[in-house]
């Protein structure tokens, strides 16, 4: 599919979304039937080995900046076993404590830590999990991740219903007065038991969603960064190291490349990446775009932020879209330091 199509299928996704449209759907019922046998032998090979105990990454990062009566940063992270870090066994080895300890550093400041996200978590769980983070008025998060999406593709949610809850999330959250960093549906054709026309299917699907979503967080002032494919050189060349036990969910290394594509947007919300940075570089192909096409192109390279910047223009709001250098970690490097309060 091209950015174009893809462009026009998510503004009809996010159109839907907005107000209330039926599903759209992502397949034609035609391919359904020709793949359920196939999903059922992909489903029982994903899970082999896996362990579903989550490591408690909660507490807070970077206890060394700590400057008497200034608060820290307050994180929180939503959405499904991504966002969990589900496939690791350490707390340092987590998404979240990777950005929180990045963050920390970044702002030298210490970053407390929450993560509500559930695995298995669809779109429609992001309602109860943004009531728990809004449960105290008192302390309402600096910046909120969601990373969401794979499970609304797996159980065939409709992209209308799933669009519309990230939004709604999106936008109670911004309401409260966070930030709001969205990592899009990831690229389910680059799962390793997924064979073809499956993982064809798969591939296509996630990047529709994906630029969906985009539409739908910009259009609430948020912003998104593509994790798309980010790993899937990586997983074909690797995937013993950069898929967990399961096959299905990252491994140490895995978190480590997909939380430092989401740090420098994560700074750069928080108004603490360089202002030069903020310029778009036409080196790296940066610059402003209707939101559509900016959602579509992001979709097909990961790594891409898109974020608002005018509310409107010859074809609609527009966006402007980010290459951001970032730095590779290891998952070999020492973990982050973290109090658990």
């Amino acid at each position: 599919m091209t950015s174009m199509s893809r462009a026009r299928v998510a503004r009809r996704i996010a159109a839907g979304a907005a107000y209330g449209g039926g599903g759209i759907g992502l397949a034609g019922a035609a391919a359904v039937g020709l793949l359920l046998a196939e999903v059922r032998l992909a489903r029982r090979h994903v899970g082999n080995g896996a362990d579903h105990r989550v490591p408690q990454a909660d507490g807070l990062y970077g206890p060394a900046y700590a400057v008497p009566g200034e608060p820290p940063l307050r994180l929180v992270l939503l959405g499904d076993s991504t966002a969990a870090g589900q496939g690791v066994h350490r707390a340092g080895q987590t998404p979240g404590a990777l950005l929180a300890s990045g963050l920390a550093a970044v702002a030298e400041r210490p970053v407390r830590l929450r993560n509500v996200a559930v695995t298995g978590a669809r779109s429609d769980d992001l309602d109860r999990q943004v009531s728990l983070v809004l449960a105290d008025p008192a302390q309402p998060p600096d910046i909120c991740v969601i990373m969401v999406g794979a499970n609304d593709v797996t159980h065939r949610m409709p992209p209308t219903r799933s669009v519309r809850h990230l939004s709604a999330a999106v936008r109670r959250l911004r309401t409260a007065g966070a930030e709001v960093v969205v990592g899009t549906c990831p690229d389910l054709g680059t799962i390793e038991p997924v064979q073809q026309p499956l993982r064809w299917l798969a591939r296509r699907t996630s990047r529709q969603l994906a630029a969906a979503q985009t539409i739908g967080v910009v259009g609430q002032g948020g912003r998104t960064v593509s994790l798309g494919d980010l790993l899937g050189p990586e997983f074909e060349a690797n995937p013993r190291e950069l898929f967990g036990p399961d096959n299905y969910h990252p491994s140490a290394e895995g978190y480590a490349t997909a939380a430092m594509a989401v740090l420098p947007t994560v700074c750069a919300a928080l108004g603490l990446w360089p202002a030069e940075e903020e310029r778009p570089d036409v080196s790296r192909r940066e610059g402003f775009l209707p939101v559509a096409r900016a959602a579509a192109e992001a979709a097909s390279e990961a790594g891409t932020e898109v974020a608002a910047a005018l509310p409107t223009g010859p074809r609609g709001p527009w966006a402007l879209l980010k290459r951001r250098r970032r730095r590779r970690v290891s998952a070999t490097e020492p973990a982050p330091v973290r109090t658990v309060t």
